[in-house]
């Protein structure tokens, strides 16, 4: 079983201090990935179905990641997960081949759709459009990280003779990882992604999904050059080794951890960073990483 940690950028770690301790230890101690989460913006007062108070702070995934290349050596580096249709992919395909760059090849590239309604105004993006968006940037992102030369003619992205330099390490282009529990993102994962992500997902949560995946991939084309489908999960807290076995033989290969929800909302207090290091330690202890 891979573990991650999941909280990168997210409140008490967008201190640069903070975060270069974080990076510290998950490398010596182990773990085999960081992982982001983003929201570009979050809705003023809070509000359903919004997931954390206004104030809470996120740094940018891309910025958050570059820094974690510059400070790291072996930590794969994962994004969890970027809301690609709020983003222009022509520009993103930029910035994550340059995080790939530069950590030589440990770039995990999560995306997702989110659920945030007023997120997706405040961008100018229609939120019914965010399905066909995800769709589309994905194979966006696949042609400039892949063609020699690339082009593309959809629906909300076209160009034509043009490069995009230097393209990712990794060949013939970074994991790509779906995230989302709903059907559409389970068939997105079977017919575009080399992964699937679901977050905050329990044993019980996880067979379900599962179980839709088995059901897309009935209905849907997988192409051969995907590979296996590798499952990633962040549970609802954190897991001990029986729990992470049980996760295992469900058929998951990556838990993603963190200590609980309300860490993504601690804004920078030093008690919230410490017992999040603790964590991280003890967890490596449990599980005799290293």
């Amino acid at each position: 079983m891979k573990l991650g940690y999941f909280g990168l950028n997210m409140g008490p770690f967008c201190e640069p201090e903070n975060m270069l301790a974080l990076l510290r230890l998950t490398e010596d101690v182990g773990f085999e990935s960081v992982w982001t989460g983003e929201h570009v913006v979050l809705i003023d007062p809070q509000a359903p179905p919004s997931p954390a108070p206004p104030e809470t702070p996120f740094l940018d995934s891309v910025a958050a990641l570059a820094f974690a290349a510059a400070h790291t050596t072996k930590l794969l580096l994962g994004s969890g997960i970027i809301l690609l249709p709020q983003r222009n992919p022509v520009v993103l395909a930029k910035e994550l081949a340059g995080v790939d760059v530069l950590s030589q090849g440990r770039l995990l590239f999560g995306a997702g759709v989110g659920y945030v309604p007023g997120e997706y105004e405040s961008l100018g993006i229609p939120f019914a459009e965010r399905g066909a968006r995800m769709d589309e940037h994905i194979e966006v992102l696949r042609t400039l990280w892949s063609d020699e030369k690339p082009e593309f003619k959809g629906r909300f992205t076209r160009f034509s003779g043009i490069q995009s330099r230097p393209l990712p390490v990794q060949r013939p282009h970074p994991p790509i990882h779906i995230g989302g529990m709903s059907a559409a993102a389970h068939r997105r994962a079977v017919s575009q992604g080399n992964g699937w992500y679901g977050f905050f997902q329990d044993l019980e949560a996880t067979r379900l999904a599962l179980a839709g995946l088995e059901d897309a991939a009935k209905k849907n084309e997988r192409p051969a050059a995907l590979g296996k489908l590798e499952i990633s999960i962040t549970p609802p807290g954190p897991v001990d080794p029986d729990t992470a076995k049980r996760f295992e033989d469900l058929g998951v290969d990556r838990l993603i951890l963190m200590r609980g929800i309300t860490d993504i909302a601690d804004q920078g207090k030093d008690e919230s960073r410490d017992g999040i290091l603790a964590f991280i330690e003890e967890t490596a202890r449990q599980f005799d990483l290293g």
